[in-house]
């Protein structure tokens, strides 16, 4: 175990803790990393899975010194291990409370050595999260006539640095046999059900929050899987993973979670359309995410933004161990608790994209 932390993440943490915003919001930025190998006994051979994003792959859940060690990068990774009955050395280069712009000049591309490293096999990363959930927050607050150029904006700024990341991430991970994207899930979905105190300068109507924001998720979504096809990327879909049920509640033959899916061909339209229209009714807040048509789990921590998560937390630093299940336990690539937490369902989405050998 370890338990380690630099000068800078101190002071850093010292300006977070004075500046966190309703709970969920991050106005400021702390630096959240971590390394820790999954060891295989008899194993002489170490590769490496380096991920970089937000809060969300930091396994933040509001402390500033600990990070939940199950986070999705660590369970994509651990999955790895037991394929290749090897050594797999998870690199989690976050930053919690940062925009996409952040994660992509401060993450990616000033700590690319990371990925650089000849062990390296399989490279991820997820954005944009803060965006949305800062152009959230201030659209809520506006009276008045409705402004929507702060979530055009955000959109507008994740899409650019989702292109880049990839554009660098192909340059500089050149011993990646796996590169993936993760898109967003949508934090506070039941709670957004309401309406804004603007009125909107067509209809002279108050605006829904949900229906508003819900069109910029999906394009957002799309535009990250449609990237991930044209620079040879994966795309885990935590979207539908966090948002879709784990059976067919419509009828229409297909689990919610399979409907709800990004479709590789569909137009970005059509997509919005199906995510906000057709399949609708299909999307549950995370909070309550069925397994079943009796049995729920929640996938999101009291702040109502962070994936929840199994077992341990650990420190900022690096540290090894051996994985939390046995190769006996693993059964279809999946584990008993794949679907009952928020990480470890999009940990094993991330997971289905492992190259067979490394």
């Amino acid at each position: 175990m370890f338990l380690r932390l630099n000068v800078r993440d101190v002071s850093l943490a010292c300006a977070f803790a004075a500046s966190v915003v309703s709970g969920s919001t991050f106005a400021s930025t702390i630096n959240q990393n971590t390394s820790w190998t999954i060891t295989r006994s008899g194993s002489s051979s170490t590769y490496r899975v380096v991920a970089y994003g937000d809060s969300i792959f930091a396994g933040y859940y509001g402390n500033l010194f600990n990070v939940a060690r199950r986070a999705s990068p660590y369970t994509s990774g651990e999955y790895l291990a037991h394929k290749w009955n090897t050594n797999v050395e998870v690199v989690r280069r976050t930053k919690s409370g940062a925009k996409a712009d952040d994660i992509y000049n401060n993450k990616i591309i000033s700590e690319r050595s990371y990925m650089q490293d000849a062990k390296t096999r399989v490279v991820m990363f997820e954005m944009c999260g803060n965006d949305y959930l800062q152009a959230r927050s201030a659209f809520s607050e506006q009276t008045g006539t409705c402004n929507y150029g702060v979530l055009d904006t955000a959109l507008a700024n994740c899409t650019t640095y989702m292109e880049k990341g990839m554009q660098a991430i192909n340059q500089y991970a050149t011993s990646a046999k796996a590169k993936i994207i993760m898109n967003i899930y949508y934090p506070g979905y039941g709670a957004d059900n309401v309406q804004t105190g603007c009125t909107d300068a067509s209809t002279g109507g108050k605006v829904n929050r949900q229906q508003k924001f819900l069109p910029y998720m999906a394009k957002s979504n799309w535009r990250a899987c449609n990237l991930a096809e044209k620079y040879g990327f994966k795309c885990a879909d935590a979207f539908a993973e966090m948002m879709g049920s784990d059976y067919d509640s419509n009828g229409d033959g297909l689990n919610d979670v399979d409907g709800l899916r990004y479709k590789s061909g569909e137009s970005e339209a059509a997509y919005v359309n199906r995510i906000t229209t057709t399949l609708r009714s299909t999307i549950r807040d995370a909070n309550t995410h069925y397994v079943n048509s009796s049995t729920s789990f929640d996938y999101i921590q009291s702040d109502n933004t962070h994936p929840t998560y199994f077992k341990s937390t650990i420190g900022t630093g690096s540290g090894s161990g051996a994985s939390d299940f046995a190769d006996s336990a693993i059964s279809g690539g999946k584990q008993a608790e794949w679907n009952k937490w928020g990480h470890e369902k999009s940990g094993w989405s991330i997971s289905t994209y492992n190259p067979a050998t490394p």
